[in-house]
C-alpha cells in the first residue's frame, strides 16, 4: 500500500471536528523515566535496564508529564481515540492509538506496526452464556501477528529499541528472550524486522513447546536454543546473560513490554464506549506481566478521566502453577510472604510459571487499583487442568478459536461466579491469549486420550470428536493417485459412498 501522505491526512482531518485536529497526529512530548518499585530511584531511559542497579528490584515506566494528560480532560480523549481510529496512519493504527497513555517519547517514524492490537470483541452465543450463568465476551487476542497478546508488548519494546538505536547510533544488537512459546514467536517476528541491526536468540525448556510454536521462531531466523529444565529455569539464564553480556532482554521483566500490553485495557475501554464499571476482566496469569498492564492500563484512563468507573479484574492460575493464588488466598496483607511454587505439568503452556518475575508490579499495582477503587476490585481464582481442557473444548464448540490459556480464562470465569465474585448483571471479558492452532496438540490428546498421568486430563466422552473413517462395504476399489477408476467404477464408488455417508449422518432422502 502506499505510503499516505501528510496533506492526505490533513484533508481528513479537515473534515473532523476543530477541537479535536491538533491532537490526532502526536508528536513526542513525554518524559519518561524508569522506577523502581523497590527503593523509589529513578533513572534514565537512554539505556535499557530491567531491574534496579542499586537495589535489584523490578521496574515500571513512568511518565514525569502525565499532568499534561489530565489537561486535555476524558472527553477530549475519547473523542481523539475515536477519531484516530478513522485514520489510515500506520503509526498510530495499532496499539499506539494510545500513543500519549503508553510511550509518548517515541517519534512515530519509529514505531514497528505489524498489525497488532485492534483485536476483536466476540460476543459468547447464548449457549455459552446459559452455561456460564453471565453474559461475557472473547478478547481474540490470537488474531495478533505471532498469533498471541505477546505482540502488543513486543511491538512497544521493539519500537524503542529501533528509536533507542538511532539515536544512540547503536548497531549489531541481539534481542533474547526466554520463552514458553508464545513469547518467542512474537519476538523472533518483530526482530526478524528490524533485521539490519537486529539479531534474535530465543533459550526455550526443551520438549515443553508445541511443535506449532517451536517453529514460529525457526521460520523468522532466530537463533533457537533449547535446555533442560522449565521455564523458570529458562528465565534464569537469561536474566544472567542480561547481567553479564550486551544483550536487549525481551522478557516482561522489560518495562517497555508492559506498556505495549495495557493497550489491551484500553481498547475495552473503547470497544465498550468508555462504559467499563460494570464489566469483569479475566486473565491467565503466568509470567504476570499481562495482569500488571491490565491494572496499569484502566489506572491510567480513570486518572485521566476517560473511563468513570474501574473494572474488576480476575487474574487466573492452575493448581500446577498458583504462587500467585496461594499469596492471596491469605486475607491480612501484612501477613503475606511470596513464596515460588515447583510447577507440574499444565496444558496452559504459557502459564506454567512457579516464580513470576512481576510479582512486585502485581502487588503494587492491586494495593494501588483497589484503594483508588476504594474496594476490592482485583481477584485470583484457582482452576485445575481438567476445567482448562473442558472449557477450551466447550468454548471451540460454540464458534471461538479459544487456546489453553484461554479455556483457563473461561474456567477462572466460571470459578468467580460460583465463588459470587462477579454479579449476574455484570459482563465478562476474557482474554483469549492465543490462536488454538498453537496448542491444537493438546486438542488432539484430548480427543485421543493420551494425556500422560501428571496432566490429570480424563476426556470427557462427549467433547471427544476422531474423524469417521467411511469403507463401505460394497466397494472394491478406491480411487489413487494415478490410478483413476473406470467411468462405471467411479459411479459405484459415488452411490456407494453416498449411501454410507447419508446412513452415518442419519439424513433423510428428499
Amino acid at each position: 500500500m502506499p505510503a499516505t501522505t501528510y496533506e492526505e491526512y490533513t484533508v481528513k482531518i479537515n473534515q473532523f471536528p476543530e477541537d479535536v485536529r491538533p491532537y490526532l497526529i502526536p508528536e513526542p512530548r513525554g518524559l519518561m523515566v524508569y522506577r523502581c518499585l523497590g527503593c523509589g530511584e529513578e533513572f534514565d531511559i537512554a539505556r535499557l535496564l530491567y531491574t534496579c542497579p542499586k537495589c535489584g528490584s523490578v521496574l515500571l515506566l513512568h511518565n514525569k508529564n502525565k499532568h499534561l494528560l489530565n489537561d486535555v480532560g476524558g472527553e477530549k480523549w475519547r473523542k481523539i481515540f475515536d477519531y484516530r481510529k478513522m485514520l489510515n496512519h500506520t503509526a498510530i493504527k495499532g496499539i499506539f492509538r494510545y500513543y500519549e497513555f503508553m510511550a509518548p517519547i517515541i517519534p512515530l517514524d519509529r514505531i514497528i506496526y505489524l498489525g497488532e492490537g485492534h483485536t476483536p470483541l466476540v460476543e459468547a452465543n447464548d449457549r455459552l452464556k446459559e452455561l456460564v450463568g453471565l453474559d461475557f465476551y472473547f478478547k481474540n487476542d490470537g488474531l495478533n501477528p505471532s498469533a498471541s497478546f505477546k505482540d502488543r508488548g513486543m511491538a512497544c519494546a521493539l519500537s524503542f529499541i529501533n528509536y533507542l538505536a538511532e539515536d544512540e547510533s547503536m548497531g549489531n544488537i541481539l534481542a533474547i528472550c526466554a520463552s514458553t512459546g508464545d513469547t518467542s514467536a512474537s519476538a523472533a517476528l518483530y526482530a526478524s524486522y528490524l533485521e539490519d541491526f537486529l539479531k534474535s536468540a530465543v533459550l526455550l525448556p526443551q520438549g515443553k513447546v508445541t511443535p506449532q510454536q517451536l517453529s514460529q521462531p525457526l521460520g523468522s531466523g532466530a537463533k533457537v536454543l533449547e535446555m533442560p529444565g522449565v521455564f523458570d529455569d529458562c528465565m534464569k539464564v537469561v536474566e544472567s546473560l542480561a547481567e553479564n553480556y550486551n544483550v536487549a532482554l525481551l522478557n516482561s521483566k522489560n518495562s517497555w513490554r508492559i506498556l505495549g500490553q495495557e493497550s489491551f485495557s484500553f481498547e475495552i475501554a473503547q470497544d465498550f464506549d468508555y462504559e467499563v464499571g460494570d464489566k469483569t476482566i479475566v486473565v491467565p496469569i503466568g509470567n504476570a506481566g499481562n495482569i500488571t498492564a491490565v491494572m496499569s492500563g484502566f489506572l491510567k484512563f480513570y486518572k485521566s478521566d476517560v473511563i468513570d468507573r474501574l473494572p474488576k479484574i480476575v487474574g487466573v492460575q492452575s493448581e500446577h502453577a498458583d504462587p500467585v493464588y496461594r499469596y492471596y488466598q491469605v486475607e491480612d496483607a501484612h501477613r503475606r510472604n511470596f513464596v515460588p511454587v515447583t510447577v507440574q505439568p499444565s496444558v496452559a503452556q504459557a502459564a506454567m510459571i512457579g516464580n513470576p518475575v512481576s510479582m512486585p508490579r502485581v502487588i503494587e499495582l492491586a494495593r494501588t487499583y483497589d484503594n483508588t477503587a476504594g474496594e476490592r476490585k482485583i481477584f485470583v481464582v484457582q482452576v485445575n487442568e481438567q476445567e482448562i481442557m473442558d472449557s477450551m473444548i466447550v468454548a471451540n464448540r460454540n464458534g471461538n478459536i479459544a487456546c489453553t490459556q484461554g479455556g483457563e480464562s473461561l474456567a477462572g470465569l466460571r470459578k468467580a461466579v460460583e465463588a459470587g465474585l462477579i454479579k449476574s448483571s455484570e459482563v465478562g471479558v476474557l482474554d483469549s491469549t492465543a490462536h488454538i492452532l498453537k496448542f491444537s496438540m493438546f486438542q488432539e490428546m484430548y480427543f485421543n486420550n493420551s494425556f500422560e498421568p501428571a496432566f490429570k486430563v480424563t476426556p470427557k466422552p462427549e467433547l471427544a470428536n476422531t474423524p469417521v473413517q467411511i469403507h463401505p462395504k460394497g466397494l472394491s476399489r478406491y480411487p489413487s493417485s494415478g490410478k483413476p477408476l473406470s467411468e462405471d467404477e467411479m459411479g459405484t464408488f459415488i452411490r456407494e459412498m453416498t449411501a454410507e455417508i447419508a446412513r452415518v449422518l442419519n439424513l433423510e432422502e428428499k
